[in-house]
């Protein structure tokens, strides 16, 4: 494939465009934060709400949404990464889950069963309860979403839009994992591990938040690798090159494929050159693959590369991926 096709492929991918229509739901509410009786820090476009309560702490909060297709196609793995992409949502902020609550619509009590067994495999992985919800009994459709609580402490939480140009920008993820059989937008690199070894991963973001090694950072959701870099420098109001033969991605699977895969473990984070080797010490010491892709500059776009090609992906002058044109 052409970095060419490459790029138009992304720009095009469903993962990317389910992200447009955010900005439409978030300018209606955006008034509301004049109501807000405690200081919201950061709301909309971070992966986590960022809320000051007074304390050392920040309280952390986000929700998420299960796709409908991966819902409909694997239950039981939809009520596990309905824990796994909010506990996801915490982590990468430099903190540590607390409670979920979770809103279930459901038609048939079979298919209510496997998504619970999938929702409880994720609080035993991740150690984190559910602490309340709501269900709507014999639904037409089905939908599942869940919210997280979480804290961090004030002096180490990472943000997504503090990237500067100069950056250096870098992706880790955890390759020791495998395609899901019934979903292939998923790469499964969680549930069958035990706790531990995915707490290590947590503890891995957390030491680089405390160290104050990253100046940005985004979990890798469902618009892949270069979507969600897309997202972190949108919202930094910068861009940014990346080289695609850098991206850590499986030896047997196709660069197209992977950059819209939805890894259990993946962070695309921004670092200042004199930091970034650091972060990629801490990941590889827990097992999570780490390299420098590119770096942040101020032209406003993101461009892709290889040894003969430059392409752009995304001119966020007049491209929108979730927030507002500049």
């Amino acid at each position: 494939m052409s970095l060419e096709s490459l790029a138009e492929s992304i720009k095009n991918f469903e993962g990317v465009a389910r992200k447009k229509p955010i900005i439409e739901v978030t300018r209606s509410l955006s008034h509301t934060l004049g109501f807000a009786r405690i200081g919201v820090v950061k709301s909309f476009g971070e992966d986590s709400a960022v809320l000051d309560l007074g304390g050392e702490d920040y309280l952390l909060a986000a929700t998420d949404g299960i796709w409908h297709k991966l819902l409909l196609a694997a239950p039981e793995f939809a009520g596990y990464c309905s824990v796994l992409v909010n506990v996801n949502d915490v982590v990468v902020k430099g903190g540590e889950p607390i409670a979920l609550l979770d809103t279930l619509s459901i038609e048939d009590m079979d298919i209510c069963q496997k998504i619970m067994g999938g929702i409880l495999l994720g609080c035993e992985k991740f150690r984190v309860p559910v602490v309340g919800g709501h269900l709507h009994p014999f639904s037409p459709t089905y939908s599942l979403s869940v919210t997280v609580l979480g804290r961090v402490p004030k002096d180490a939480v990472i943000y997504s839009d503090t990237a500067e140009p100069g950056d250096s920008i870098i992706a880790a993820v955890d390759l020791k994992g495998r395609v899901h059989e019934q979903f292939t937008y998923a790469w499964d690199s969680t549930s069958w591990k035990n706790p531990e070894y995915v707490e290590e991963k947590f503890k891995a973001m957390r030491e680089i938040a405390k160290k104050h090694l990253a100046t940005a950072a985004k979990d890798i959701s469902n618009p892949g690798v270069i979507g969600t870099l897309g997202m972190l420098l949108e919202a930094s109001q910068v861009g940014g090159r990346v080289d695609v033969s850098s991206i850590p991605k499986p030896l047997d699977m196709n660069l197209e494929q992977w950059v819209k895969m939805y890894p259990g473990f993946g962070v695309i984070m921004t670092s200042k050159p004199d930091k970034a080797s650091r972060c990629l010490d801490i990941f590889r010491s827990v097992g999570v693959s780490a390299e420098i892709i590119g770096e942040v500059d101020d032209s406003k776009k993101l461009l892709i590369t290889d040894e003969s090609e430059v392409c752009e992906v995304f001119n966020f002058k007049h491209d929108r991926l979730s927030g507002k044109i500049w």
